[in-house]
Order: structure tokens, then C-alpha cells, then sequence
């Protein structure tokens, strides 16, 4: 699964621009199962098991990642740009991107700061006030390989750090490693699986996929926000690095069903694998969407610890990717036999 995930990884795919993550994923899964893709950009994966099932079980990834648009491209062939997805504009300036379909190198570019008034210096940056340095001595330099509408991501290997693998797009290019890993092997009931586009602009592909499909039940895979770090107080640490996958018992746009979060910890017991409770009321995912749609879902959120989410590079722990993939295996196998 590792060598997958680094595959996905370095792959680009903003929201809205995940035509290359969703070729990668159909062509790994080949003839392993069926696939369609709708008129969002959703790839609808069915996998066939060696039984039916009672239940109609949806199993969700979102592809897309945070990252850039070109907006403009100015007289100096500077580039112009707006955020896509939740970027806190602080880690942005000197960091390295890529550009457009032919992954121009750029740097992101701001005023130095020997050139900053005092009052400049307290204040927070905003991506307004930065551009894009491709190399270009002109706009039409510029223009001749760059233009409004591309794309631009975070330029960030992948590297393995002992127990841990840092990565650009592990939100959520780890859920969709696990599920793509589940639908190569054999499953004992017939499963639903969308990599579904647009979570990080307002879920909007697992709404569409949803109604399509009209499941009993769903299992979201996703990342979530590790705090695990010094100075931050216990309270508030949401979950940690190593202790499993972490299980949401309410987001800001979910309550999610109290059986079903229950039921993970106990098969989590079970099958003797670490699994914690996201500790913290925030954020949200695709169950947002999915748990709404049709007549109900009764849905579960079970996502990857995840350090640093939406900047440059993020950690997670390899041991949390695995024990999450054996976790969303046998619920959704329990799901669709009508045990839960």
C-alpha cells in the first residue's frame, strides 16, 4: 500500500482538477472491478464479493487536494492566484510549487522582508498580496506556458521518516490509497466505492455519487487533524499519531450514528488494532453530504491521523494507514450482512 500512496501522492489533482488521480486509480484497478465515471468526475467503482449482501454499502474517498488557481498573469509574468480549499495563508510565502499540466517548478513570492513597515510585519499575510515566480521576464513569456485556470499545487517528495510518511495530498490521497488496496483483493460482499471530486470546495461529489447510488450505509475514509504536538494541552490534541484510526462521534456537519461509532471500537477490540475518538467537534468531510442524502444514510467517518493538514507536507504513521484498512474491511463487511 505504501508504494501506492506515494504513486498518489505525487500526483496533482486540486479540487475540480482530478482527472489525473481518477486515470491512475481506473487504471490500477483494471478489470478487478467496474467503473464509471459520472458527470461530476466522480469515479463509481463496484466490487463485485462472493455474495450480494443484504445491505447497499457506499464507501467513500475524496481525490481531490487543496492548492491553487491562476487567476492572472501580470506585466512582469508574475502569476496571480486564489487558494482552492481551506490554506492558512501563513504557510504560503518561499514555498515551492508546481504549474500547470507541465509542472512548471514556481516559488511563491511576497515582499522580502527588509522591505516591510513596521505595522506590515504584525499583520498576517495575505495570498492577495502574493504571486507566483515561474522564471518569466514577461507576460507574454509567461502566457506562453502558463494560463488562467491552471493549476498549482505544493512541490513536496515523498519521503518515509522512520515509522512515518510525509507527503503532499495525504488529505486524502490516504484514504484513497486504502480503498483502492480493498478493492484489488477479494471482499466477501458485493461493495460500493466512490473516489469522489470536489470535498475540499463543499462536498460536492460525494452529494451527487450519493443520491446516485442510494446506499444503507457508508463508511467515509478521510484524514484528520493530529495535534499531537508539543505545548499543544492534552485536551486538545484531537488525536495522535500511532494510536489508530481515529472514529467521529459529531463533526460541524454531522452527528453521526451512535451504533455505528460504537461498533468500531468493539470490532477495532476485536480484531486487537488501536482505534481512538476524533476528540474534537470541528471540521467535517464527505459524510456532510452523504449521511443527507435520498431518505438517510446511516454513516461513519473513520479517518487517518494526519499532522500538518493543508500545508506544504503532512505526517502521518504508516501503522494508522494499515489498521485502518483492516478496520474498514470487516465493518463494511459487517454492513452489508446485515449485522449492523
Amino acid at each position: 500500500m505504501m508504494e501506492l500512496l506515494k504513486q498518489l501522492c505525487e500526483i496533482p489533482g486540486i479540487s475540480g482538477r482530478e482527472e489525473r488521480v481518477r486515470t491512475f486509480l481506473m487504471e490500477a484497478i483494471g478489470d478487478k472491478a467496474q467503473c464509471k465515471v459520472d458527470a461530476l468526475g466522480n469515479l463509481l467503482v463496484h466490487k463485485e464479493g462472493k455474495s450480494r449482501g443484504i445491505k447497499r454499502v457506499l464507501l467513500d474517498a475524496h481525490m481531490d487536494e487543496v492548492g491553487f488557481l491562476i487567476t492572472h498573469v501580470d506585466e512582469e509574468g508574475f502569476l496571480r492566484f486564489t487558494t482552492v480549499g481551506g490554506i492558512d495563508s501563513k504557510v504560503l510565502l518561499g514555498k515551492h510549487v508546481l504549474v500547470g499540466d507541465n509542472l512548471l517548478p514556481g516559488v511563491i513570492a511576497g515582499k522580502p522582508i527588509h522591505l516591510l513597515k513596521a505595522d506590515e510585519r504584525d499583520k498576517a499575510v495575505d495570498a492577495s498580496d502574493l504571486r507566483i515566480d515561474i522564471g518569466a521576464s514577461s507576460k507574454e513569456q509567461a502566457e506562453q506556458v502558463v494560463h488562467p485556470g491552471d493549476m498549482a499545487v505544493w512541490d513536496t517528495s515523498f519521503e518515509k521518516m522512520g515509522n512515518l510518511l510525509k507527503g503532499r495530498a495525504l488529505d486524502n490521497r490516504a484514504g484513497c490509497a486504502m480503498l483502492l488496496k480493498l478493492v484489488l483483493g477479494e471482499v466477501p460482499y458485493d461493495l460500493d466505492v466512490v473516489f469522489s471530486v470536489q470535498e475540499e470546495i463543499g462536498l460536492h461529489g460525494a452529494k451527487t455519487a450519493a443520491f446516485a447510488l442510494t446506499p444503507d450505509l457508508s463508511i467515509v475514509v478521510d484524514t484528520t487533524t493530529a495535534a499531537d504536538l508539543s505545548g499543544v494541552p492534552e485536551e486538545k490534541k484531537v488525536c495522535r499519531l500511532g494510536s489508530g484510526p481515529a472514529i467521529s462521534f459529531m463533526d460541524l456537519r454531522t452527528m453521526y450514528d451512535k451504533s455505528l461509532y460504537d461498533a468500531a471500537f468493539s470490532m477495532a477490540k476485536r480484531l486487537n488494532i488501536p482505534c481512538q475518538p476524533k476528540a474534537s467537534v470541528s471540521g467535517g468531510n464527505n459524510a456532510g453530504a452523504i449521511h443527507q442524502s435520498g431518505t438517510g444514510v446511516r454513516t461513519l467517518a473513520l479517518s487517518t491521523p494526519c499532522r500538518y493538514l493543508h500545508s506544504p507536507a503532512g505526517l502521518i504513521c504508516e501503522d494508522d494507514l494499515t489498521n485502518g484498512l483492516i478496520l474498514v474491511r470487516e465493518l463494511s463487511a459487517a454492513m452489508a450482512s446485515g449485522q449492523l
